[in-house]
């Protein structure tokens, strides 16, 4: 449910930093208004009870028929600032009331009570002239009465630092793994024959000799291959850290208050002619202004 949250402050600088705070609690600058309504009461001075309405009819269409509370509010604002948010939740309305109240935002009912003292304590002295009153010598002393008034110029500083972050690593994790390997060897192998070979001769004494039982043996030999195993370091990983610098930009915006200054001509009956500063005197410049007859002296 949208909600309205409303300070006022008796300096603009004080509304400016409540301004600033609520953006910076992530608050829409669109939610967030801010007016000088005193500023506006000294500019508006044939206007006055339009002003004065408009505050009046901004405040009653918030309390409707209370009355009292749209006088009282009406009444305070008049002499300061106002800071106006329109918050979407109830939460948002809290947040932004305290953020109001940390700024110096006034307290209303005791603004309200020292207007109306101050205005009693003068009804009393009588210091209140009744009868005619020159509307022009009241704009005038209204207009010295406020020569104080001041806009606060507040910009924004953009401060650039410096700090570390994470971006990123590298982890070494070793297993064991296997693969297959083959080497090719020559071999050698002995294998025996037995022949046997059909011989028709006479026996010889060495033949009488062998001529008896026994036995003859021949051993076969052959090469097979051995497997040895040898573990050697064949390369070596490292970790290691360098540090290289490189030039960076960092843009951004920063805002500033910009004061306009135009000059007004109030709408007042009484000013004499030789005092407005937009009459252009015909005079001032001519050489013959004091010789109508524009002849020679």
């Amino acid at each position: 449910m949208a909600q309205t949250v409303i300070g006022i402050f008796e300096k603009g600088i004080d509304a400016q930093t409540a301004v600033q705070k609520l953006e910076s609690n992530r608050i829409p600058s669109d939610h967030i208004d801010i007016s000088n309504q005193s500023t506006a009461d000294k500019t508006a001075s044939s206007t006055a009870e339009t002003g004065s309405d408009k505050v009046s009819s901004f405040f009653g269409s918030l309390f409707g028929s209370d009355k009292d509370e749209t006088r009282k509010y009406a009444d305070v604002a008049r002499k300061g600032w106002v800071v106006t948010v329109h918050a979407d939740s109830k939460q948002e309305a809290e947040a932004a009331a305290r953020t109001l109240d940390q700024c110096g935002a006034v307290d209303v009912d005791e603004r309200a009570n020292q207007f109306r003292s101050g205005a009693s304590t003068a009804t009393a002295t009588g210091t209140a002239p009744t009868g005619n009153i020159n509307t022009g010598n009241i704009n005038e002393r209204r207009d010295i009465g406020n020569t104080n008034q001041s806009i606060p110029i507040v910009e924004e500083r953009m401060n650039v630092g410096k700090r570390e972050v994470e971006t990123g690593g590298v982890r070494l994790r070793s297993r064991i793994v296997e693969r297959p390997v083959e080497e090719h060897l020559r071999l050698r192998e002995e294998h025996v024959n037995v022949q046997r070979n059909q011989v028709n001769r006479p026996a010889t004494e060495q033949d009488f000799q062998n001529f008896k039982e026994g036995n003859i043996e021949m051993t076969e030999r052959a090469e097979v291959p051995v497997v040895n195993k040898e573990a050697r370091v064949v390369e070596e990983v490292r970790l290691s850290k360098e540090q290289t610098q490189r030039d960076e930009t960092v843009r951004g915006t920063v805002r500033k208050t910009d004061v306009e200054v135009d000059k007004l001509n109030p709408k007042n009956t009484q000013i004499r002619p030789e005092d407005d500063p937009n009459r252009r005197d015909i005079n001032r410049n001519d050489p013959n202004r004091n010789n109508p007859s524009g002849r020679s002296l």
